[in-house]
């Protein structure tokens, strides 16, 4: 695709869900090529929508706090290239060498005996509730492999759930559809104001709580970092993160820890908030309302506060599901796109990147941005849900040809970290002056502005 091309219908459905004002997709340009597969679903253009739907946002905060309008909006032309190279950021992760281990030997698909279970284990706590839940001899895929062909997809996915644990049964048809963007509420209050920010930074001086993990949150965040923000995640201790998922999404922000559970801590954090403009939640529902964090708590004591909520299975869930823990893996899953995805046996398959996280990253920091713009005061909600729901119902499948010529190294980058010297895909937004600290290392306070 040549610079002069122009693809808007995804970027105009996004834009829309957003609320942005219609006519500056007209902006947006594309250039280059990319390569994101070419499957039964159009990731590609979910890549590009929600990429250039976060590119629109940025340019129209910049031009509020520039003192203009719409109308003072700049062109967008985002590369295909780099926005391919970003969406499987942590498949060129490379750690002094090394590559990560994305998936660990008890995540995955297992046959069962009316069909198919995902199951996801990555992090040790997780495993440790499978082979409670399934009463595994060993923690092998061998175990896991038996255990699942002897009970039905649900028994697996309830068994997990009801030891802590995280499984799926692999659904043959598309879930219920799910909003893009739900805007909750308005405290009716806006938001510390913002002045002139320096160019190609029009989130400079914005102060952002990260209370998120994995990857759709995190790359939220580490693209309101790179656009300027003082970006600051917060962690309980006992619930450390992947090393290799930090150094991937660790970019343009510091990580400290506090337990709200304890009194000291919990006064640290109330101040971080008390001088925030945003947070940014990516905990089930429920989760951080029962230390009094919950959105409709923190609009009511801070305003002027842009309060982003991000969820697995969408808040409009039924039953058990809006409560769930989930990941992307699992909401393709559940949500049928496995099984579109899966071969002619009925095996189910994946998305060629992990789409749902990184498109509802892009989308999360973009309604962040909207809101800044439109002077804050709001509380917001995504969802990987409602993004598959989107990718299944909105987007259309067009004919992808080959990438000829698309090649990652342009978008590839060498950088010192906290964790050694990290090869890592570049943002579609520009260079990350630092790589990241280790996770947990800094202290839980704002820089001067």
């Amino acid at each position: 695709m040549t610079i002069g091309e122009e693809r808007s219908s995804g970027t105009a459905q996004a834009w829309e869900a957003l609320g942005g004002a219609p006519e500056l997709v007209g902006r947006v340009r594309h250039r280059g090529v990319g390569d994101l597969g070419q499957g039964p679903l159009s990731v590609a253009e979910l890549a590009r929508a929600t990429v250039a739907a976060c590119g629109l946002a940025a340019g129209e905060l910049a031009a509020v706090r520039a003192g203009g309008g719409v109308e003072d909006v700049a062109p967008l032309v985002v590369d295909e290239g780099a926005v391919a190279t970003a969406f499987v950021s942590e498949r060129h992760l490379r750690v002094e060498g090394r590559a990560p281990v994305t998936f660990a030997p008890l995540s995955g698909f297992w046959r069962t005996a009316d069909g198919w279970v995902r199951t996801h284990a990555n992090y040790p706590h997780h495993e440790a509730a499978l082979v409670r839940a399934l009463r595994l001899p060993s923690a092998t895929p061998e175990a896991v492999r038996e255990a699942a062909l002897g009970r039905t997809a649900v028994e697996v996915q309830e068994l997990a759930y009801g030891e802590g644990g995280l499984a799926v049964a692999v659904a043959r048809e598309y879930g219920d559809p799910q909003p893009l963007l739900e805007p909750v509420r308005e405290s009716g209050a806006r938001g510390r104001p913002l002045g002139a920010a320096p160019a190609g930074r029009p989130a400079a001086g914005v102060r952002v709580l990260d209370l998120t993990r994995v990857i759709a949150g995190p790359v939220a965040t580490r693209t309101l970092g790179l656009l300027g923000a003082d970006v600051l995640r917060i962690d309980p201790p006992g619930l450390p993160e992947s090393d290799d998922a930090y150094a991937d999404t660790g970019f343009g922000k510091r990580s400290a820890l506090l337990d709200l559970a304890q009194a000291p801590d919990r006064a640290v954090f109330e101040g971080l908030l008390a001088e925030a403009d945003v947070v940014v939640t990516g905990y089930r529902p429920a989760a951080l309302e029962r230390y009094g964090f919950g959105a409709r708590e923190l609009l009511e004591r801070w305003p002027g506060l842009v309060v982003a909520e991000l969820c697995a299975w969408g808040w409009r869930a039924r039953g058990p599901w809006a409560g769930r823990r989930g990941f992307d893996s699992l909401v393709q899953a559940g949500y049928g796109i496995a099984a579109a995805c899966g071969g002619s046996g009925g095996t189910p398959g994946v998305l060629p990147a992990q789409a749902l996280d990184h498109g509802t990253g892009y989308l999360v920091a973009a309604g962040v941005l909207r809101a800044l713009a439109e002077g804050g005061g709001r509380g917001l909600r995504f969802s990987l849900a409602g993004t598959a729901s989107w990718l299944v119902r909105g987007l259309v499948r067009e004919p992808v040809g080959a990438a000829v010529g698309y090649s990652a190294e342009p978008w590839l980058r060498v950088t010192p970290s906290g964790y050694g010297v990290l090869r890592h895909a570049a943002s579609p937004f520009g260079e990350w002056g630092v790589g990241p600290s280790r996770w947990g290392a800094d202290r839980a306070g704002w820089l001067p502005r």
